[in-house]
């Protein structure tokens, strides 16, 4: 059954997200932050009425999440779920403009922690099955809605909960998550990339181990602390090796670049020295999709000033390529220490690796299909994000799963890249409006 005629939804979905960011569902990792429950009252709160059945899961106080459904007529036709966190990453105020948690609307812009990733497709996605819902929308296949808790950590508190305990409340043959449809121009026309799949992750923690001794008397002493920096320098001096798999080479021939940069962007001899000539945003994304990346990111040292440290511990974030192990990184961190691998300890913490989800599907087709007019004819195009998703969790039950929304060319790819977890994020209410959009017609034109 069609969607109702689309209405300009722009100001309800612009104070969705105003709520969601000032919500402040601040994620550190801890078992204790995020949160989540406010933003899950004022979503129930939001979407209560008629065509929509509610419910909450909450396995950690204070952790919840929301699944409303409209129930499809056909038991045989397919599920769709558009899933949405709710919890966001810390922010510093003092390197932003203005304040993180405001949500000011400035100029069509609303600013604040969250805006990108990624409370405006978790918001877009609310008013989209809201009015859906309001509009009598009667699918053959069944619409779900789900805004999460955790995605920022490791999604224990959410998606890795609810799939593993909540599987029949969830349970999908489609999953529309985070984070593409940002417009790349190219000569051939705009392109919009589509996540189809992502990098794993392998942090681990490292163990530098010295002798403590005093301060005073350094000379000849076996100081972890100086051991450690010496583990960090190697580390970001390492050069992976460049691998070009399916996906990067599907989203290289798919932009249409020029010769002079389809070439060196799928020789993995000449890509590493390539990304150096190009815009720092492009070039991230270059490089981490096509390389393991390794990132120290974490020490703790010390006990006292004239105490020489006998241990230090570093936590790295390393992600990892399609088809890689965690062994295969244990073993490239030991040639990175070299002669100190006897003096450190690898600790796994993470041992998640990539997932990825088969191209050809009915979901690609009806994304292509309602996505291109709303973008002004633009083509999809696959990509892998270097991230992690809650898609990971889905993908390991047979669930095609992609990330995807839809972006005005007010907000450049290169924007977007440096505003992710950084300073100033914001997104438009063009933005906004069209993602909204979007969803009512991906619902409309998948479920029939």
């Amino acid at each position: 059954m069609p969607a109702a005629p689309a209405t300009d939804l722009t100001d309800e979905v612009t104070d969705v997200i105003q709520t969601l960011i000032r919500n402040a569902c601040v994620n550190d990792g801890t078992a204790e932050s995020g949160f989540e429950a406010r933003s899950v009252d004022f979503l129930q709160s939001y979407l209560a009425g008629p065509g929509l059945e509610l419910a909450t899961y909450e396995p950690t106080p204070g952790r919840g999440s929301l699944v409303a459904r409209i129930e499809g007529s056909d038991p045989k036709a397919p599920t769709l779920l558009l899933m949405g966190h709710t919890d966001v990453v810390p922010a510093n105020p003092d390197g932003w403009q203005r304040d993180p948690f405001g949500a000011e609307l400035v100029d069509g812009e609303v600013w604040g922690r969250g805006a990108i990733d990624m409370l405006n497709l978790t918001a877009s996605m609310a008013v989209a099955t809201k009015h859906l819902a309001l509009s009598g929308f009667k699918p053959k296949g069944t619409l779900i809605y789900l805004a999460v808790a955790d995605e920022e950590a490791l999604g224990t508190h959410g998606a890795e909960y609810l799939t593993e305990h909540e599987w029949d409340a969830i349970g999908a043959d489609y999953v529309i998550t985070e984070s593409g449809g940002i417009p790349m121009p190219t000569g051939s026309g705009t392109k919009l990339p589509v996540i189809v799949g992502e990098k794993g992750t392998y942090w681990c923690k490292l163990t530098v181990k010295g002798t403590p001794g005093h301060a005073s008397q350094p000379f000849r002493t076996d100081n972890a602390l100086v051991k450690a920096a010496e583990v960090v320098r190697r580390i970001d001096e390492f050069q992976p090796e460049t691998h070009i798999h399916e996906i990067w080479r599907r989203f290289v021939e798919g932009m249409d670049f020029p010769p002079d940069f389809t070439g060196p962007l799928l020789d993995k001899d000449a890509l590493a020295g390539f990304c150096e000539a190009l815009p720092v945003g492009l070039a991230r994304q270059a490089h981490a999709c096509t390389h393991t990346t390794f990132a120290p990111t974490v020490m703790h040292a010390g006990t006292k000033t004239n105490v020489i440290p006998d241990h230090v511990e570093l936590e790295v974030d390393i992600r990892t390529l399609p088809g890689q192990t965690g062994d295969e990184v244990h073993a490239m961190l030991v040639d990175v220490l070299g002669d100190l691998s006897d003096s450190v300890e690898i600790t796994a913490q993470s041992d998640d690796p990539s997932s990825a989800s088969p191209i050809e599907t009915p979901l690609w087709d009806t994304l292509q299909r309602v996505a291109g007019p709303l973008a002004g004819g633009a083509t999809n195009i696959p990509f892998l994000t270097v991230g992690a998703t809650d898609a990971r969790f889905f993908r390991r039950k047979g669930v095609t799963s992609y990330g995807f929304g839809l972006f005005s060319p007010r907000l450049s790819f290169e924007a977007f890249a440096t505003m992710f977890h950084g300073d100033d994020e914001r997104v438009d209410q063009d933005s906004l409006r069209l993602s909204t959009e979007l969803w009512r017609a991906v619902a409309a034109d998948l479920l029939g």
